[in-house]
């Protein structure tokens, strides 16, 4: 199919054609008219000529050679046929018939110019001529004195002269033709120009390039147009900006969120999934476009995007390979009310901490009310025994209140790292951090604790690589080691030896105690800090733990501004390992007391 600029060429070109074969017939018609007209009259002069020079004719047969040979001459001279006719009208005289054959012609008298000729009229006639035969245009005169002149000229040399003509005027018609062809392509290139324009901009507009305008100038019939390409980039421009940075800031809200966002159309494919829910399910790649069943592969959710058809949803998950999680997903359709889903928007929030704490509390409720009722059903049994039994031994009614006075002892011990605890908790804590050397204060626990180290025959070894110094409360300090040399030595058996190690480790200090104890089995390394948690529940009871000393050290640890981990293996003992400031490049500790 044509473009415009072609189709307005064509048309134009169309129109000039038609404009010239019209104005080529007319022009034609005009100049055979004008040639025979021109043909007319120059017969007119030339048979004046003629009759003035062959007038008055002389009938007599002695005249004939000398008006033939006239003929002849003239009819040489003026390109044409000279006749001499009588008042007769037989043939006296004829340039193209030789003399000896004038006899023999026909009467000229019914010719038309030869009877119009002696009518007194000048006689005019185009038809063929039976004597030569050839077609022929006849103008006759009337000769003062009786009988005809007559010329006549070729009516193929008119032809010839009209063709000619005519082949003219049809180059000239072909040439304007060609001329007007150029000319009408310039001017489509030329009224085409703008809208090629507009085409080239609408199109950059149309891929995504808002930043190209149209020229507009005043007294333009495409001025408004272009103006109103101009405003439509220009509203298309603030529009796309506008979405853009909604659509980031979506995006930033998204990626920016610690809950997970999944929405889905109606036939289940993935519209959006945020790097958090990518991140609870491991997901690696693209998910948008593909079906969240292939996603996920998680048939809770498939359960729970299903009933959104129906109700908003609200449930726990489980998921996870390598670290279970425990999700809150809430799910609802959209759009919310009429109408019929266009898809599901679920929130996945990751409780996990939550849950944990939540075990966390149900565990310390249980371990404690377990802790603390034991020694009270000791004290109330034993008061009980002594008001019920007046007639006790002396021996018997001692033994009764030493154990009432060792539970109470114990009681008085979990209220009072209960209460420490609690203190640490709550940042409530004062703690004084000092320049203290590590080393001193883990030599003067070892002569303390030096009787019970023989008593339970174990072997404590330290060493110290670097300088030793850290900046730490030292109160705090003893009893964190007094704590896990405590925990050390209630879970190694006789013969078994403790190694304390104090190292640099960069801006820090680290001490670390090993021990070649029970160890600790690795399901129970993650709840170790835990209040009230036991490996050997029965064991620790009877060395006299009350479950909040590593709960302790872990709190006192960070308040000052440490760490601390475990590793274990059952069987082979534990290592506990904290760091400290070092005293080079420590700053004060904040303990939020005021």
């Amino acid at each position: 199919m044509l473009t415009s600029p072609w189709r307005l060429m064509a048309a134009l070109a169309g129109l000039l054609v038609l404009g010239i074969v019209i104005a080529g017939i007319a022009a034609d018609r005009g100049l055979r008219e004008l040639e025979r007209q021109r043909v007319e009259i120059s017969l007119r002069e030339q048979a004046e000529v003629v009759a003035a020079e062959l007038c008055p004719i002389d009938p007599k047969p002695d005249a004939r050679a000398r008006q033939d040979a006239a003929c002849d001459r003239l009819a040489e001279a003026l390109h044409v046929r000279v006749s001499l006719i009588a008042s007769d009208g037989s043939l006296l005289a004829d340039s193209d018939v030789d003399a000896d054959r004038i006899a023999s012609i026909e009467s000229h008298a019914q010719r038309p110019e030869v009877r119009e000729a002696l009518a007194g009229r000048v006689g005019e006639a185009t038809r063929r001529s039976d004597t030569i035969g050839r077609d022929l245009h006849y103008v006759a005169l009337l000769c003062p004195g009786g009988g005809v002149v007559r010329v006549a000229g070729d009516v193929a040399v008119e032809a010839a002269a009209q063709a000619s003509l005519r082949a003219r005027l049809f180059g000239a018609a072909c040439l304007g033709l060609l001329v007007s062809i150029c000319a009408a392509w310039l001017l489509s290139r030329y009224a085409f120009a703008p809208i090629r324009e507009m085409r080239r901009v609408a199109a950059s507009i149309a891929s995504g390039h808002l930043e190209g305008r149209l020229a507009t100038s005043a007294g333009d019939e495409l001025s408004p147009i272009a103006g109103a390409i101009n405003q439509l980039a220009e509203q298309l421009r603030l529009r796309l900006e506008e979405v853009t940075q909604e659509k980031e800031q979506l995006r930033a809200v998204l990626e920016g969120m610690v809950e997970g966002v999944l929405v889905v159309d109606a036939k289940g494919s993935v519209l959006l999934a945020n790097s958090r829910l990518r991140e609870f399910y491991e997901l690696t790649g693209n998910p948008v476009g593909r079906p969240y069943v292939e996603v996920l592969r998680d048939a809770a959710v498939d359960e729970v995007l299903r009933e959104t058809a129906e109700r908003d949803v609200t449930r726990q998950l489980r998921v996870g390979r390598g670290v279970p999680r425990t999700l809150q997903v809430q799910a609802v359709r959209f759009p919310a009310t009429g109408g019929p889903r266009a898809g599901s928007v679920a929130v996945f929030h990751d409780i996990s901490e939550l849950a944990r704490l939540e075990e966390v509390r149900r565990d310390f409720v249980a371990n404690a009310s377990h802790e603390l009722r034991t020694p009270l059903a000791a004290i109330r049994g034993f008061a009980e025994t002594l008001l019920d039994s007046p007639s006790l031994s002396d021996a018997e009614r001692r033994s009764y209140l030493e154990i009432i006075d060792r539970h109470a002892q114990r009681l008085t011990h979990i209220v009072h790292d209960l209460l420490e605890l609690s203190t640490i908790e709550r940042g409530r804590l004062r703690l004084d951090p000092v320049e203290v050397d590590v080393g001193e204060v883990i030599g003067s626990l070892i002569r303390d604790t030096g009787p019970r180290l023989r008593d339970r025959k174990l072997e404590l070894q330290y060493s110290a690589r670097g300088s030793g110094r850290a900046f730490a409360d030292p109160r705090a300090l003893e009893q964190i080691l007094i704590n896990l040399l405590d925990n050390a030595m209630k879970y190694t058996e006789p013969g078994g030896k403790i190694e304390i190690t104090v190292e640099d480790a960069g801006p820090k200090l680290r001490v670390r105690m090993r021990d070649t104890g029970i160890g600790i089995p690795e399901e129970d390394l993650g709840r170790i800090f835990e209040r009230f948690y036991r490996v050997d529940k029965a064991r620790s009871r009877a060395l006299g733990g009350t479950g909040l000393g590593l709960a302790i050290v872990k709190h006192l640890v960070q308040s000052l501004g440490g760490e601390i981990s475990v590793a274990s293996r059952l069987g082979e003992g534990s290592i506990f390992s904290f760091t400290l400031p070092r005293a080079a490049a420590a700053k004060p500790v904040s303990d939020g007391s005021s």
